[in-house]
């Protein structure tokens, strides 16, 4: 998916959430562990109740891996429900991968060729070689960390290295990286404050918001510091949508949950 047809899929649905998919058998409803397929079982009815209401899907991988095969399994049959049922829809690999480049090489592979995502997270620290062989596929998105939302953030991020913040030093190399122009990058919404110096080094670049909702992050801090013309932003919501009721009626629940942000939503793009 190109950024072009992203950005169609946000305003025709006056929308730019991402909901993420992390299914924990603990907190997923319990009739739901009678299926051959709980985890996705449970995919598909989030699915099939919020599609309409937001343009990205965002599995974080750990879920899956944490189940061994049958969680791979069922992120494997996400994505391929998915891609059957909404191409529409941006997929995002939440893997946080990055390693030499061979490793990286095979990562991209296993996200962008074999499972048909549209775009993985990587993590920038092993520097330029580690990340461009996911850059080399045509129309995927690597979506790079840049300053995530957790507390850790601060131990390394946003330290001053020759009077320049190690986050703002990582989005102004990976600009110089072969085809730099498939990368996204996540900016936590914890650091909305933050955003206004990001857009002088990346006016144009999508970016991927956590932290909305739970976290404690601001739907409008975030619109206002960092939204383009295009809007340029994908807002990620997990468990406030998805763990918003343990019981029979979940998809419901899930429902009026994304539709009370796309409402939020809509009125930011009317500004």
């Amino acid at each position: 998916m190109t950024t072009q047809q992203l950005t169609e899929q946000i305003q025709k649905k006056k929308s730019f959430l991402c909901i993420g998919l992390d299914v924990d058998l603990n907190k997923i409803p319990k009739h739901l562990l009678e299926e051959e397929d709980p985890i996705f079982a449970f995919n598909k009815a989030v699915i099939d109740a919020t599609h309409h209401l937001c343009v990205a899907y965002k599995p974080n991988t750990a879920f899956y891996e944490a189940y061994g095969l049958k969680g791979w399994k069922a992120l494997e049959k996400t994505i391929m429900y998915l891609n059957v049922k909404h191409p529409e829809i941006f997929t995002i690999a939440d893997a946080k991968r990055g390693d030499i480049g061979n490793t990286s090489r095979m990562y991209a592979k296993a996200f962008l060729e074999d499972l048909a995502f549209d775009s993985v997270t990587v993590a920038p620290y092993m520097g330029k070689d580690s990340v461009e062989p996911f850059l080399e596929f045509k129309d995927k998105h690597t979506i790079l960390l840049a300053l995530t939302s957790n507390t850790g953030a601060f131990d390394f991020q946003t330290l001053s290295i020759n009077r320049k913040e190690l986050y703002k030093q990582v989005l102004e190399t990976s600009k110089t990286w072969e085809n730099s122009q498939n990368l996204m990058y996540v900016v936590g919404a914890t650091k909305a404050e933050y955003l206004a110096d990001i857009r002088k080094i990346i006016p144009e670049a999508f970016l991927l918001v956590p932290g909305v909702g739970a976290q404690g992050g601001s739907l409008k801090q975030v619109c206002k510091y960092g939204m383009t013309p295009d809007v340029g932003l994908l807002i990620n919501s997990s468990r406030g949508i998805i763990y918003a009721s343990n019981g029979k009626d979940f998809a419901q629940a899930a429902t009026q949950k994304a539709e009370a942000l796309q409402k939020d939503m809509a009125i930011e793009l009317n500004r």
